[in-house]
């Protein structure tokens, strides 16, 4: 009994903390897949990088339309995969996996990678860009939405959205480019809602989507932003930063450390002493 009561413990201790550590890997991934872009676009030079944002604007005058569909009573926003082979997967492709820009919300702390289309590979990682509407490069009469889980127990990613709130600022660095909004709206809406995802003409939006409640997901949470120009130079000066690298949760080894150790003196403590074994009665 007293090996089956340790076994449990530590079993339990490791249920519990494996969202500690698995966050914390998802962090220090998208930490370098940040650090990564920036070290790309570095190395690029101006000539290239207006070319590329130029091409991204070309695209979405192309669009028609604009709207977006959101799917009913599914935990991701949108589930389609992109067609990386078309035109859209071409459209600021900073590497193979569709890396495509930054997103920065100091209100909730948040920096994460943007990629191309909202898979579930893509929403596992970052943040997905809802393709059929515009790619974040800013633009009069465009309107973006972005996406990303909420309430993983592996990634915090848009956990805390909700908490957004109107007038909190949020930035997209793109390229080069560094690109500001505003908050004017926050709703959230039944999933068939999409009509807050449409261009707006003469503004410059961009929509960041989520699930809610959380475990239930049966609505979106929409925060929209309007840019803010010019740039506000606190954002400027912080473009291409290296993104935080969380500290190690080392706490997490030595609670881990504590708690196998008491279930190892459980076991212990409950076998018989030496030389007490089970006798043979004749």
């Amino acid at each position: 009994m007293p090996l089956v009561i340790a076994i449990v413990c530590v079993a339990g201790v490791a249920l519990l903390l494996f969202p500690t550590i698995v966050s914390w890997f998802s962090q220090y991934e998208q930490s370098q897949r940040i650090s990564e872009l920036s070290d790309d676009v570095a190395d690029l030079s101006a000539e290239t990088l207006r070319a590329r944002v130029a091409e991204a604007r070309a695209y979405n005058a192309a669009l028609t339309g604009g709207g977006a569909d959101i799917a009913a009573n599914e935990r991701l926003p949108l589930a389609d995969q992109p067609d990386q082979s078309g035109d859209y997967g071409s459209i600021l492709r900073a590497d193979e996996n569709g890396l495509m820009a930054r997103l920065k919300i100091p209100a909730i702390a948040v920096d994460l990678p943007i990629y191309h289309g909202t898979s579930g590979d893509v929403l596992d990682h970052g943040v997905g860009h809802l393709e059929g509407t515009a790619v974040p490069v800013g633009g009069a009469s465009t309107h973006s939405v972005l996406t990303a889980h909420r309430g993983l127990a592996t990634s915090e990613l848009f956990t805390h959205l909700d908490r957004v709130q109107v007038d909190d600022t949020f930035t997209v660095e793109v390229f080069g480019e560094v690109l500001s909004y505003r908050v004017v709206e926050t709703e959230v809406v039944e999933p068939t809602e999409t009509q807050s995802l449409l261009p707006v003409d003469g503004r410059d939006l961009i929509t960041l989507v989520t699930c809610t409640p959380l475990g239930v997901n049966s609505h979106r949470i929409l925060v929209t932003g309007e840019r803010v120009i010019p740039t506000p130079q606190g954002d400027l000066d912080g473009a291409g930063q290296r993104p935080e690298i969380p500290t190690f949760p080392w706490w997490v080894l030595i609670a881990a450390g504590v708690l196998t150790a008491a279930a190892a003196y459980v076991w212990w403590s409950g076998r018989p002493p030496a030389g007490q074994g089970a006798r043979v009665v004749l």
